[in-house]
């Protein structure tokens, strides 16, 4: 057996957990006030630079974009929820937030990129 290839099946394996982790913790953020979010992006930020040229790396990327984009559009929208324009935002942005985190989840799971 070549021991070679091993650690590169690790590193997979590796990769792979973290990313269904990060998932995981972007799909708790809804529960956890985004704290577990947070966790997420921070395991994205790490975990990037090795996942380089694989097919985690898109995963990573999307953890990351999904993050900030949900970000942005709370520190818009709930503001605006004052003057109701806000609440279909929110409405909005959850069911994408979702989605995006849902897929992310099923990807990783069946080894596909994002």
């Amino acid at each position: 057996m070549n021991d070679t290839c091993q650690p590169a099946a690790r590193d997979y394996d590796s990769l792979r957990t973290m990313v269904i982790v990060a998932h995981v913790c972007l799909l708790l953020g809804i529960v956890t006030a985004h704290m577990a979010a947070i966790g997420a992006v921070i395991i994205a930020y790490i975990q990037r630079n090795e996942a380089r040229g694989t097919v985690w790396e898109g995963h990573y990327e999307a953890i990351i974009a999904t993050f900030w984009v949900a970000l942005i559009g709370l520190i818009v929208g709930v503001p605006l929820c004052f003057v109701l324009i806000g609440i279909p935002i929110l409405a909005v942005l959850a069911v994408w937030y979702i989605y995006r985190a849902i897929r992310g989840l099923v990807h990783a799971l069946d080894d596909k990129p994002y």
